[in-house]
């Protein structure tokens, strides 16, 4: 087994893309791409007389394949399916880096994949705590218990709206502005900032409307989303780029956190910078853009 290191909760994840995990000559590569994390795909990609041949594929790509830096994991079948049990097993098994739950929609199945994921833990020797959880909110009901799905483990790294399946319970068709999915996405967002968690937006299908794709990043990126799951390599580069700080946004931060520590050996708490009031607020986001710029590796800077 190529030895992988403990999963970090809260890593850079801009990207992350889908594979399926029955075509070995997809993903034995998919590090190469330079995405921050791969989700191989137990569920939609895999067709339902398919599912034990794909947790084999997976099993042996997830035991044999160096991915590097690159995290794994992988997208399970829903819980009102006969699959999920035995998916959980296997990427338990194999050492995937987390389990990414389909249609979720309470607590109670976090909790319970929880509870699948400790016993396959203890199963095979794994590191228990090891594995990590995210939930894909996929229905009104997942949205509107989104408070109490982020909340609901202490392995849970973030939670993703999954467009095609939300908008279809809605009885929608995707509109260029978004105003169809934005309140999902929205509440979605509140729930994870509150839970201290990272939130993940939906993929863009329409792969040959770069201009829509570019917009729908731009829009990512002000709502505040930490990513974005994706289907293709060739949506990577502009994703990194448009999540990446500006030059601009860095001079500010920096100017920002040396002021701070200027004014607090004086004992001043709040003061201006540029004709703006700075307070402890503005340089907890100052050093939170420095971190996502040293992530980034866009950072040159000495703090």
């Amino acid at each position: 087994m190529i030895p992988r290191p403990r999963p970090e909760r809260f890593r850079l994840r801009r990207t992350m893309m889908f594979m399926n995990a029955q075509r070995p000559g997809l993903i034995k590569d998919a590090y190469i791409y330079g995405v921050d994390s791969i989700i191989l795909d137990l569920e939609d990609a895999v067709a339902e007389n398919q599912k034990d041949a794909a947790r084999f594929s997976l099993y042996h790509a997830l035991k044999s394949i160096d991915y590097g830096e690159t995290e794994v994991l992988v997208r399970m079948n829903g819980l009102e399916t006969p699959h999920w049990q035995e998916d959980v097993r296997v990427c338990v098994a194999g050492g995937a880096d987390g389990v990414r739950i389909a249609k979720c929609e309470s607590a109670d199945d976090v909790r319970q994949i929880e509870e699948h994921v400790l016993a396959a833990e203890r199963e095979f020797g794994v590191e228990e705590g090891r594995t990590l959880l995210m939930a894909a909110l996929e229905s009104p009901k997942g949205i509107l218990n989104a408070r109490e799905i982020c909340q609901a483990s202490e392995r849970m790294l973030g939670v993703a709206i999954s467009g095609g399946d939300f908008r279809k319970s809605m009885h929608v068709r995707p509109e260029r502005s978004g105003i169809e999915i934005n309140t999902a996405r929205s509440l979605m967002l509140l729930a994870a900032r509150e839970a201290g968690i990272q939130c993940f937006d939906t993929v863009f299908t329409a792969l040959d409307d770069e201009e829509g794709f570019r917009a729908e990043v731009e829009l990512d990126r002000a709502m505040g989303f930490d990513g974005k799951s994706l289907i293709n390599p060739r949506q990577i580069a502009y994703v990194h780029k448009t999540f990446a700080p500006t030059e601009k946004e860095i001079a500010t931060a920096e100017l920002y956190v040396r002021s701070f520590e200027e004014q607090s050996k004086q004992g001043v708490g709040v003061y201006t910078v540029g004709g703006k009031m700075v307070d402890i607020p503005f340089i907890e986001d100052a050093q939170r853009v420095i971190a996502l710029a040293k992530a980034c590796g866009v950072y040159h800077g000495d703090l």
